[in-house]
């Protein structure tokens, strides 16, 4: 017997090799997990197979099951229906939650006599056609308004029965007499004159703009060769109208018509899949679903389940679905393809553009809700496209500068949590290289750096940033291994050319994407420490061009010297100031100091 009990290896035991669902139940009978399987047993079994998974949620949901139930049923896509409807009612904790609280408008064509058209947002199963759901409500009264626009129909709620109209019980309301309605309350309009209106509504509704086009094109025809010019001018502007909203429609390939296109992007917590609908060339519907993810699921096993809730959702009967990753779903009379070239590599192109841009909505709304989410946000960013095994919530910069080799001094800024924390930036005077040798200088930088950490017990950051190239970045190695650094963190190089990132021992750099946030950080952290590393080496140079032209005058100090040479600018103005141009500025004695040192040829013997 297995550790997992006498019960679950019953069912193990017996479990059949067919496609179906299982369920898991926990100590209180609650249905904690919903899956489907091509092979229920092999699927079922696989999960106590080993102890522990390469998942720590899906060990920890193992440890939970207490019972398992199973159905067998005759296909794939019949297993795939039923665990999306068990996993939508149950909502069992382990399961991809299908993040959708909206509510929809659908467009509805009633089951009536002379139907009407109309926006709703209740599914009522009654016989009549919806169209939908909408995801933009914009694109509804669109249609409704060209609907309007095109076909006269009617919009009371009338019951419009043989008898009813026979009887006279209806008069024509003010819609007549303007000209929104022919009149079907009074006869004024027949029957199959108004549903031959509503094929033709029905088609546009489909995206199926060609077939009325054609239609109508030919009605304009029989007009004019009858001599009916004023009605085959009414079908004209009608299809004009049909032209233009055509032409503003997202018109993607006149060679491709029933298509269904999913895309998927998945996240930490998150997934994101897009779907859009193409009926000639043309989208006509598009939708992105937000998918909770509570165990690891692969990109394969989340667009699976997002198929077939969208795929039903849409009453879509596509016989061709291009994805963006390979699946093993086998749907009857469905194909489906991962393009590589051509249009339906445009359409999964076009599909993953919407995607990006609603995560970027999405993430800037919590952003500025939270601002913490933010951070994380960023963190997590960094962390996967920077390869690190923990965010880079510190981060340490180090430059290099020198002019020829004079007055070398280093810098290195620091982020915390993706933002400068200047109160932490240090400088660095090179101490041990003399001459223009960044590597070296680097190196002592570096070791400086981190013997200091390791000695005081400072914090590691989990990030080091190299302003440099291989070499640069090599000597920085060099001392985080001397002094036990190397391997704990993360360090990398960032060459200013083409913002490339080297890592150490790999010859080949990456490219971040240059409006990404991660590159951002990075070139923000190096323009912080270049600024900072300047701003000293300057500074620098100014104490020592002081302290060899007047501060080692006797009786001079650094305050007296810096205010002549804020007042003079140079020390060449300095030398050519006469005795009482110094005295203006620092009175007769210390004047007569500066004066002397700059001429002594001046002074009488005895005093030289």
């Amino acid at each position: 017997m297995s550790k997992f009990g006498a019960h679950i290896d019953s069912i193990l035991a017996t479990m059949p090799d067919a496609p179906g669902i299982y369920q898991f139940f926990n100590k209180a009978s609650q249905i904690i997990y919903v899956g489907k399987a091509k092979n229920l047993k092999k699927r079922v079994y696989s999960y106590f197979a080993k102890e522990v998974h390469d998942s720590g949620k899906t060990t920890i949901l193992v440890k939970q099951i207490e019972d398992i139930r199973y159905l067998v049923v005759e296909t794939e896509q019949d297993a795939l229906l039923l665990e999306n409807n068990l996993i939508k009612k149950h909502q069992p904790r382990y399961n991809v939650l299908l993040k959708d609280d909206k509510t929809f408008p659908w467009i509805c064509i009633k089951k009536e006599r002379f139907p009407r058209v109309f926006t709703t947002r209740k599914f009522i199963k009654d016989g009549s056609q919806y169209f939908g759901p909408y995801t933009n409500v914009k694109m509804v009264y669109t249609l409704l308004e060209l609907v309007g626009a095109l076909f006269k129909l009617r919009n009371c709620n009338l019951l419009l029965s043989e008898e009813n109209i026979a009887a006279g019980k209806f008069r024509v309301c003010l819609e007549y007499h303007v000209g929104n309605c022919l009149g079907p309350c009074e006869s004024h309009q027949s029957e199959s004159d108004y549903l031959a209106s509503i094929k033709q509504i029905r088609e546009i509704l489909k995206g199926n703009i060609n077939t009325v086009l054609g239609y109508l094109e030919e009605l304009m025809q029989q007009y004019a060769s009858g001599y009916e010019y004023e009605q085959a001018q009414l079908i004209k502007e009608k299809i004009q109208m049909l032209e233009q909203y055509r032409s503003k429609s997202v018109v993607v390939s006149s060679s491709i018509h029933n298509v269904d296109v999913f895309s998927i992007i998945n996240k930490e917590k998150v997934a994101y899949v897009n779907f859009l609908k193409i009926i000639n060339g043309a989208i006509i519907q598009t939708h992105t679903l937000e998918m909770r993810k509570k165990l690891d699921e692969t990109d394969a096993e989340l667009l699976e389940l997002a198929i077939i809730e969208l795929r039903n959702r849409y009453h879509s009967d596509a016989r061709e679905v291009l994805v963006n990753t390979e699946l093993e779903l086998e749907l009857e009379g469905v194909t489906f393809v991962v393009p590589k070239i051509g249009d339906k590599k445009h359409l999964i192109s076009l599909s993953l553009k919407n995607l990006f841009y609603y995560i970027r909505e999405q993430e800037t709304k919590m952003d500025k809700l939270d601002p913490e989410h933010r951070i994380d946000r960023l963190m997590n960013q960094m962390k996967t496209d920077l390869r690190m095994k923990e965010q880079p919530r510190l981060i340490e910069c180090f430059d290099n500068s020198n002019i020829q080799g004079a007055f070398p001094v280093a810098a290195m800024s620091v982020f915390r949590d993706g933002k400068p924390a200047k109160s932490e930036y240090r400088h660095f005077n090179i101490k041990t290289v003399e001459g223009p040798n960044d590597f070296a200088s680097m190196e002592e930088v570096i070791e400086r750096r981190y013997s200091r950490v390791m000695e005081e017990n400072l914090e590691l950051p989990q990030l080091i940033v190299i302003d440099g190239g291989k070499g640069q970045l090599s000597a920085a190695v060099t001392s985080l291994k001397k002094v036990g650094v190397y391997g704990k963190v993360t360090v990398i190089g960032i060459a200013k050319k083409l913002e490339e990132i080297y890592f150490p021992e790999d010859s080949v750099p990456i490219y971040l994407d240059k409006k990404g946030e991660t590159l951002r950080i990075i070139q923000q952290a190096r323009d912080e420490v270049h600024r900072f590393g300047i701003t000293h080496h300057r500074n620098r140079r100014s104490k020592s061009i002081t302290a060899t032209g007047l501060s080692e005058i006797k009786g001079v100090g650094s305050t007296t010297a810096t205010d002549v040479l804020r007042h003079f600018r140079s020390l060449k103005r300095v030398r050519e100031a006469t005795l009482s141009e110094l005295e203006e500025v620092v009175g007769k004695s210390k004047a007569q100091l500066i004066f002397n040192h700059f001429h002594p040829q001046e002074l009488p013997p005895d005093v030289a």
